[in-house]
């Protein structure tokens, strides 16, 4: 079985390891070109491609700008492809290059809900305790097409670099699953009217208050973490904290105020309940614990955070 695989991060990568150790044949890869990274901006890979570079020397790779071009779409098709893999590959298939093969997309989410560029952050954020993997039939929508199969796994109290690893390895594991029963696979058109779309994550998605509810801003931090991470009106941007269970539903007189303080943090009250401050950083600065910070602001029980 010829397999053209695109992709582009971890979660993807791991999707390719796994192709590759159930010995299917691997045509090319195609990938993002690599990108400045950094504050020195060095030019750097994607993890596909580095992947590939290690275990797959003699598979070609590809980087394109666009598959828009008819010479890429001429180049797919050389390949005389059985299936195209496709995994947070970061561009538009054109229905010149959907025409040559299936083209079998493994989305982050159990669709049709967060169709689109965040799935895994935006589940988290909505509060759900299930996501998983949906390996699904391309169009020419935006994650709309016919769903083949699907992974499942509780959310929990997991982050979001978490969740990517852990759906890495559902998803490699469901892709081999419908390549080998590919034939015998009915698949299911999905429910419109049941679809939620989610946008690409920004910098400024991760500014958060002590208004908001324990709840949302545990997810939040759950979501964002690694990046954008969540942080106040102030820059103080919050590395670590813990939701306290039994504070939730009771409602404080102010929010943001200091409520006990211990060795290994603070916790604060919050629109409704009250989480617990670990370590935080402040802009320009190294993170510290919350304890050190404390000390260094001369705050305390009572005084408002900001």
């Amino acid at each position: 079985m010829n397999i053209v695989f695109m992709g582009t991060p971890e979660y993807a990568a791991k999707i390719l390891c796994a192709l590759t150790v159930a010995k299917f044949e691997i045509a090319a890869v195609f990938t993002q070109p690599d990108k400045p990274v950094g504050r020195k901006q060095i030019l750097t890979p994607s993890e596909v491609k580095v992947y590939a570079q290690k275990h797959l020397p003699a598979v070609p790779i590809f980087q394109p700008a666009t598959l828009k071009d008819e010479a890429v779409a001429a180049q797919i098709k050389e390949l005389k492809p059985d299936f195209i893999v496709v995994a947070a590959y970061g561009k538009i298939l054109p229905q010149s290059v959907l025409d040559i093969a299936p083209c079998i997309n493994l989305h982050a989410s159990i669709l049709p809900k967060y169709r689109g560029a965040s799935p895994i952050q935006s589940a988290i954020l909505a509060g759900e305790k299930q996501t998983g993997v949906t390996a699904m039939l391309m169009d020419a929508g935006l994650d709309t097409g016919d769903m083949l199969d699907f992974a499942y796994t509780p959310c929990e109290d997991k982050t979001a670099a978490q969740l990517f690893d852990e759906l890495g390895d559902l998803a490699g594991e469901l892709i081999v699953r419908v390549l080998q029963n590919f034939a015998n696979l009915k698949p299911l058109k999905q429910d419109g009217t049941q679809a939620t779309h989610c946008k690409k994550i920004s910098k400024s998605d991760g500014l958060f208050g002590f208004e908001q509810s324990a709840e949302q801003i545990y997810n939040k931090f759950r979501a964002l973490t690694p990046w954008p991470g969540i942080y106040l009106a102030s820059g103080l941007k919050i590395l670590d904290l813990e939701i306290l269970r039994e504070s939730c539903g009771r409602k404080f007189q102010r929010t943001g105020e200091i409520l006990h303080v211990d060795k290994l943090g603070f916790c604060v009250s919050c629109g409704e309940g009250a989480v617990k401050i670990i370590k935080v950083q402040e802009p320009g600065k190294r993170p510290v614990e919350a304890s050190a910070y404390l000390n260094g602001k001369r705050l305390g029980i009572g005084d408002i955070v900001s």
